[in-house]
């Protein structure tokens, strides 16, 4: 694996921008962005995961690092339940919420086999 130098070069951190930039997008427009409760929710739950890596990264030592990252996967998790209330609440398709999970379940991935990588490396 090559040295990561920078938050950036992560996978997982890449992913999990364009998660959360589709989900900005999302919020901007229809009945979802007059949901303040809901809309923020998931904002909140998908910036979490892009945070938590960066957060991770500049932490001192790859056991923080796993911890952080353990919590981004985390947060991926309660992002996806809310992409069911999305759902329920008919603010996305059915086409758009599977776009999204998959998206986010790609992302854990990421997460799950960085943390496998450290772990091993420690």
């Amino acid at each position: 694996m090559a040295t990561i130098e920078r938050f950036e070069d992560i996978q997982a951190w890449q992913k999990a921008r364009e998660v959360a930039a589709a989900i900005y997008q999302l919020c901007k427009t229809g009945e979802l962005a007059k949901d303040f409760g809901l809309r923020d929710q998931i904002r909140r739950s998908a910036v979490s995961v892009q945070s938590n890596i960066a957060e991770g990264f500049g932490r001192e030592g790859n056991k923080e690092f796993i911890r952080f990252l353990r919590i981004a996967k985390g947060s991926s998790t309660e992002f996806r339940s809310q992409l069911y209330n999305l759902l329920d609440a008919d603010y996305i398709t059915q086409i758009k919420f599977e776009e999204l999970y998959q998206q986010s379940v790609e992302t854990e991935k990421l997460i799950g086999g960085f943390i496998n990588y450290l772990e091993k490396h420690i």
